[in-house]
């Protein structure tokens, strides 16, 4: 029982890392201006969709487990450098703030995957799955960073 409240208490915070994810997002796909930041303003246009439907995918797994999904009175954000920028044409810090974003969920989907080792494969499952989605945004972000920093 105390190890499932573990799994629960570590998937809350994996739902709140996706959903704050999508609040930065949103923001900065729509804030950045400028011709550099077309392709950036796409990519994270489309992998908001993406880490919503992570987030719903955690929280359904969260009531399976007999956990509750927070509502947004328990938010906490954290993301420091993905929040939009006064100078909207900051392309790199956007850049950098994904790839810090993506670093943190790899951690920790790592984190419940080994949590989950031996107890409960379902939810270990889902997370090497969000785990393989969230490496291969980092590396699509890291591309782009290599093309910024020439």
């Amino acid at each position: 029982m105390e190890k499932n409240q573990e799994i629960i208490d570590n998937l809350i915070i994996a739902y709140w890392m996706e959903m704050e994810t999508v609040i930065n997002y949103i923001s900065n796909s729509i804030n950045l201006d400028g011709v550099r930041a077309e392709e950036i303003k796409k990519s994270l246009a489309v992998d908001i969709l993406e880490e919503i439907n992570h987030a719903q995918s955690l929280a359904k797994r969260i009531k399976e487990i007999g956990g509750l999904v927070p509502g947004s009175f328990d938010f906490s954000p954290s993301q420091n450098l993905l929040q939009p920028k006064d100078d909207t044409t900051d392309v790199v810090s956007v850049i950098e703030g994904v790839i810090e974003a993506e670093n943190g969920a790899i951690l920790h989907y790592n984190k419940i995957i080994k949590l989950c080792d031996g107890t409960d494969y379902v939810t270990q499952d889902l997370c090497i799955k969000l785990l393989g989605m969230e490496e291969t945004h980092r590396i699509e972000f890291v591309g782009f960073l290599k093309e910024y920093k020439k």
